[in-house]
């Protein structure tokens, strides 16, 4: 074998350390989601180790600081909350009951667990997660998804699309406020069942006048399938 074929060959102790390291960073990620969920976001980082049984140095040597760390648990996060929400995102059913099942599977998941959607929103309070690209990636990922719909069904009937984005960026955006707002008033007399039936009522008003003023008129009872 030549030099050169024998340097393009995988080096066995590297991959078995690229794997060790995935194994331990993938435990400090469950450690810092169970303490977070179970603390809050104040939770430190030799907590985490501790709940990891990691050393704090081995922590820093998988992950550059404390806002690294911050923000692949928000991936981490994100990608839990998504395993439930991404089906309510292929509306089925009825347009109520597409807009009902979507409302009600969020705030579900955001009353069962508050601290970590306050964490997607906030971080810790060493690295604030304002501007955070994963956390507005999903956001812009979801509008971006329901703007392709409403595009498709004014183009089904012939109308000018352009509208669909700021409008679906609209409704996303109505119901990030809402849902944090409520979020930050622990003591609020306003139920989880009445901001549901606040949120779905506000979505149907917001797509229901803007799609007339355009000359699309459907209802809460028109199929998906219809659309």
């Amino acid at each position: 074998m030549t030099k050169t074929a024998e340097s393009a060959q995988p080096d066995g102790r590297s991959t078995r350390w690229n794997d060790h390291k995935e194994q331990r960073k993938a435990r400090i990620l469950d450690a810092a989601l169970d303490a977070v969920n179970e603390g809050g976001a104040d939770v430190g980082v030799q907590q985490i180790a501790e709940r990891a049984d990691v050393p704090r140095s081995v922590v820093y040597r998988i992950f550059k600081d404390r806002a690294d760390l911050d923000e692949q648990l928000r991936v981490r996060i994100l990608e839990m909350m998504m395993t439930d929400l991404t089906p309510t995102l292929t509306p089925q059913g009825t347009v109520g009951e597409a807009i009902s099942r979507a409302v009600e599977t969020y705030l579900q998941w955001i009353v069962k667990y508050p601290r970590l959607h306050h964490f997607l929103g906030k971080g810790s309070p060493s690295t604030r997660a304002t501007g955070s690209k994963v956390v507005t990636g999903t956001k812009t990922a979801i509008a971006v998804q329901l703007g392709n719909l409403l595009g498709a069904i004014l183009a089904s009937r012939g109308k000018p699309s352009k509208m669909a984005e700021p409008l679906a960026f609209g409704v996303i955006g109505l119901v990030d406020v809402s849902v944090n707002r409520w979020l930050s008033q622990p003591g609020s007399d306003v139920t989880s069942a009445e901001l549901a039936e606040f949120l779905e009522r506000s979505i149907w008003q917001v797509l229901d006048g803007n799609l007339r003023s355009i000359g699309v008129d459907i209802t809460l009872s028109t199929p998906i399938a219809d659309l």
